[in-house]
């Protein structure tokens, strides 16, 4: 029989498409929410004062992808606080219990965001290079990080660490299901002349991973990370979204320096940023020492993405970036 396991985050974008995989795989699952749901386990506030105790019995794997997400638009007056109040806090509280449960192996959806924001001039992130995490979001994270490899070593319960960059996939919300909406609405964007590369990963691939981490002999005290092998500008992610939903993609070839100027002329260099910039990820150490290789191609998921938009109607309503 497979081991039991416990998934915070469970309504969340990761979350909602692991848990039926996970019991698809024969795994007996309890899903964490923040809502009473039934078959769950409700938690309210994730924090260093959550008590897990009853929802750690007899649980052989906790898969931890509850988080406070990276936002664009910060209304707290102390983000890192409470960046950490939560990411920190509420992370290694649950895995202190855990380990005290008797739990073999917790693995930890953490963010690219911990290496940085972007390969502009060197090489791709690695999982194993000196990280230097610039904002609240990206620090919380590398703590959690530090904080789970402590406590691994001290009480012998195995810790994976997995960092994705973008995760899209059928559902996804924020930038990425923006850009669906331009597509479709046929506006015009200034973006036919971006020459960056940014790795993308589909949801698909992540839970793959996430399922291969469950039970590898190799994936033990590691840190990977995660993509779809295939990186992509803006500007042909742009075109392979607007073919895969059937629409034309009205790109202008405005040059990429006119667009990054502007663009900071007006206050919105993180945009630029996110636009322009590179952020690539080296995944060779997760291929290798997991013998793992990306099941989902760039193109398929990019298709499966767009036409679950299409079907589900473009009046789906934003959400903050994540």
């Amino acid at each position: 029989m497979k081991g039991r396991i416990l998934l915070t985050g469970a309504s969340g974008f990761v979350g909602t498409a692991l848990l039926p995989q996970l019991r698809k795989d024969g795994y007996q699952v309890l899903p964490v929410y923040r809502r009473d749901v039934e078959g769950g386990f409700q938690i309210g506030d994730l924090s260093s004062n959550t008590d897990w105790a009853q929802a750690l019995v007899d649980i052989d794997t906790v898969i931890h992808t509850a988080a406070r997400v990276h936002v664009m638009e910060e209304t707290s007056a102390n983000p890192l606080e409470e960046f950490r109040r939560v990411n920190v806090g509420g992370t290694i509280k649950l895995a202190q219990q855990a380990a005290s449960s008797g739990v073999r192996r917790f693995i930890y959806l953490s963010s690219i965001k911990v290496n940085g924001e972007s390969t502009d001039n060197r090489l791709p992130f690695n999982a194993d290079e000196q990280c230097d995490p610039t904002d609240p979001y990206g620090i919380s994270k590398k703590e959690a990080e530090d904080a789970l490899l402590e406590l691994a070593e001290s009480t012998g319960m195995e810790v994976v660490i997995i960092r994705p960059p973008l995760v899209y996939g059928p559902g996804v919300k924020a930038n990425f299901q923006a850009m669906m909406r331009w597509l479709t609405k046929g506006i015009p964007l200034p973006l036919g002349a971006i020459h960056n590369r940014r790795s993308l990963v589909s949801i698909g691939n992540l839970i793959d991973l996430i399922r291969v981490c469950i039970s590898h002999p190799n994936a033990a005290n590691q840190v990977f990370l995660v993509s779809d092998d295939m990186d992509v500008s803006v500007t042909d992610l742009l075109r392979g979204l607007s073919h895969a939903m059937g629409c034309d993609a009205r790109l202008l070839p405005l040059p990429q320096f006119a667009l990054t100027s502007a663009l900071k002329l007006i206050g919105k260099g993180a945009v630029a940023e996110r636009l322009c910039g590179s952020l690539q990820v080296d995944i060779t150490k997760t291929k290798e020492l997991l013998d793992w290789t990306p099941p989902v191609a760039l193109g398929e998921g990019l298709a499966e993405t767009a036409q679950a938009y299409c079907q589900a109607g473009s009046s789906q309503t934003p959400q903050k970036s994540t």
